[in-house]
């Protein structure tokens, strides 16, 4: 007799629950600045282990279940480290008899996040949305692209190093735009005005300034990130960028490789899709790098906590151990 008192007390909390919960979701808008633009600023992450590009084992497949996604998750390779992985770094250790010098930091530096990108209730397994397939559809230019670049990065001068290890940009593309996570420092810091809206990504202090109902400047202006200007259409922030920095055509990190040229069109738009996350959204044009133009979506997530400052290398101290590590094995094949 107690368990039928109790269950209809179940069913009418649980029902009440939902009914509230729905309510709250219902209520909620997009917060508003003292002048009235949607208000966007704040610190967020673009963590995630979905990747730019998808598996080809996948095919067409952009989303999965949250069973899949968890099995996913928990075969990712930074979410199954050991414990000597986390261990400091050990400075008289023995060097590695296979002649691979690589030694980079602990896992204890690593963030790459720990989650599928989610968006709505799809799980996604990759950020590109089209194509289909989840691929970048590079050129046969782009392919030669590449290969030219592969013989022009040498050792002969820090001009001839990748931008990231210079420190004048951060790995990859995570400045952007388009701006895609990496293996860590994956935050984001937005502040607005009326007539601006700057993007802070820390790595490596990369502060994007969008000149908001301005027009591009002409192709001599080629900074750092591109040129960027912005509009409102509704509550979503409009970003198109062009004139990209012609050095910064080739983005490499371990989660992403990315040709973007200088000629490309990035169109990004930012939407709040509830008090603690953005859809971030954006597609790449190029005539001659691509056979199409092609789109992707990232969640932002509000990160806890505050943005600490990416110091890459300390003053860059390692880019005179890298040139000279050249010079030696230059002196040894001479002897």
């Amino acid at each position: 007799m107690l368990n039928l008192q109790i269950k209809p007390i179940v069913i009418l909390l649980a029902a009440i629950f939902l009914i509230a919960n729905s309510s709250a979701q219902e209520a909620w808008e997009t917060p508003r600045t003292a002048y009235g633009a949607p208000d966007l600023q704040g610190i967020w992450s673009s963590a995630s282990i979905t990747t730019l590009e998808r598996d080809p084992a996948l095919g067409n497949t952009l989303s999965v279940g949250a069973e899949e996604a968890r099995r996913i998750e928990a075969s990712a390779a930074f979410n199954v480290l050991s414990e000597d992985d986390n261990a400091p770094s050990d400075p008289n250790r023995s060097p590695p008899t296979d002649g691979d010098t690589d030694a980079g930091y602990n896992a204890f530096w690593i963030d790459p996040g720990t989650r599928m990108a989610q968006i709505g209730n799809e799980y996604r397994t990759s950020f590109i949305v089209d194509p289909a397939n989840g691929q970048i559809p590079y050129t046969q230019a782009s392919g030669m692209a590449f290969m030219e670049y592969g013989r022009t990065v040498g050792y002969d001068g820090p001009e001839q190093r990748p931008l990231g290890e210079r420190c004048m940009v951060g790995f990859g593309s995570s400045g952007g735009p388009p701006m895609l996570p990496v293996l860590y420092n994956n935050h984001y810091q937005i502040v607005q005005s009326e007539d601006y809206v700057m993007v802070l990504a820390e790595m490596n202090h990369d502060a994007r300034i969008i000149r908001l109902g301005s027009t591009h400047k002409g192709k001599d202006f080629n900074p750092w990130l591109g040129d960027s200007i912005g509009h409102w259409e509704g509550d979503t922030l409009v970003v198109e960028t062009t004139n990209f920095h012609p050095q910064q055509s080739f983005r490499f990190a371990i989660k992403h490789v990315l040709y973007l040229p200088q000629s490309a069109k990035v169109t990004e738009r930012f939407s709040r899709t509830g008090p603690k996350s953005i859809l971030y959204e954006f597609t790449v044009e190029d005539s001659e790098a691509y056979t199409q133009p092609w789109s992707a979506q990232i969640p932002f997530r509000i990160a806890t906590g505050s943005m600490y400052e990416y110091a890459c290398h300390e003053g860059n101290y390692a880019l005179p151990g890298i040139l000279a590590g050249a010079r030696f094995e230059e002196r040894e094949a001479a002897d």
